[in-house]
């Protein structure tokens, strides 16, 4: 019997925008205030900044509309899908780690989330198989959320 994803389950998957932009002072601010000012919420970023350039990983609640704004305001962007576990103490962190350990998958990187509609914790993986790590993040009975979940 094939493992259930995500999509079978009736969830739409966690869009992750990762933006490509030079490492200057302030950039971050406008990505930030471009989304706010169109009612895009931001929920969860990361950067990862090198001396010339920078990566801004971002989930939010409107993907549709933060794709329209980066695509007309030219900030170059990929998308991907993330794992988001709902999570509401370190113990079920170590869950989290531990059950990518036991189904030995990688976990390329992780985040927190800023905050959610409904005010518990989450945190981000992008994993190298999402559906092996979605089916042992639920055969430990961890909460995976949907993109239904952020939406304000």
């Amino acid at each position: 019997m094939p493992a259930e994803t995500l999509e079978t389950l009736g969830g739409k998957p966690i869009r992750q925008f990762s933006v490509f932009t030079e490492n200057r002072m302030g950039r971050l601010h406008e990505l930030i205030m471009l989304f706010e000012k169109q009612d895009v919420h931001v929920l969860a970023v990361t950067a990862l900044d090198t001396t010339d350039s920078a990566i801004l990983r971002l989930v939010v609640d409107d993907p549709d509309r933060a794709r329209e704004l980066l695509q007309s305001n030219k900030f170059p962007f990929t998308e991907s899908e993330l794992l988001v576990v709902e999570i509401t103490s370190v113990t079920q962190l170590k869950a989290v780690l531990g059950a990518m350990l036991e189904a030995e998958i990688n976990v390329h990187y992780l985040y927190c989330f800023l905050s959610r509609p409904r005010g518990r914790s989450a945190v981000a993986l992008h994993v190298e198989d999402r559906e092996v790590a979605a089916d042992a993040l639920r055969r430990r009975q961890l909460r995976l959320l949907d993109q239904s979940d952020l939406t304000r």
